[in-house]
């Protein structure tokens, strides 16, 4: 800018020096009478001392434009950075629920097993206890049978004994015979 502004007065001081020359036919003026040179060296003045001031308040917002880019550049780095932050945590947690969903199905599978084991357990020990139940009153069934027919059998055999007896026997003494039979079978079937 200073360099155009320098530019503008050289153009001007040698346009000042034709237009002397061109003058000095006719009358006489010098250099420094010439308003042409007095409009030009205040042209230059002017241009010098307006200059500076403006020059400093063209690159004080030239220099506070680049604050404000490098500010905002700034500010899009921070904010690209919290984003990719932000992104990175959201991933993290993504990994970490999907790691935590896994660890609950295998534990519910685990568990599930754990459950159809004990169940099985559980149906197997009832069933044999319905077994040994079942045994146990066969067995108890079975004895009251035997118990019956022996009782059935004794019944049939002191009758039998007694028909006999009392025909062969008669009197008192058939029937004290009789008597001392029927006494002596339930010790003989047990």
């Amino acid at each position: 800018m200073f360099r155009h502004i320098l530019t503008t007065g050289s153009v001007l001081l040698l346009s000042v020096g034709p237009a002397l020359a061109a003058g000095e036919g006719e009358h006489a003026e010098t250099f420094l009478e010439s308003a042409t040179t007095w409009v030009a060296v205040a042209f230059v003045i002017f241009v010098l001392a307006i200059a500076r001031p403006v020059g400093r308040l063209v690159f004080a917002a030239l220099d506070n434009r680049a604050d404000a880019i490098r500010n905002e550049l700034d500010e899009a780095q921070r904010l690209r950075e919290e984003a990719q932050h932000t992104l990175a945590e959201y991933q993290r947690k993504q990994r970490d629920a999907l790691a935590e969903a896994e660890g609950i199905i295998a534990e519910a599978r685990e568990e599930a097993k754990r459950m159809q084991s004990a169940t099985q357990e559980r149906t197997e020990q009832m069933l044999e206890r319905r077994e040994q139940q079942a045994l146990e009153m066969i067995a108890a069934a079975e004895a009251r049978a035997v118990a019956d027919v022996r009782a059935l059998t004794a019944d049939v055999a002191i009758e039998a004994t007694r028909r006999i007896l009392t025909e062969v026997v008669e009197g008192q003494k058939g029937d004290d015979l009789v008597n001392a039979a029927i006494e002596e079978v339930p010790a003989k079937l047990n």
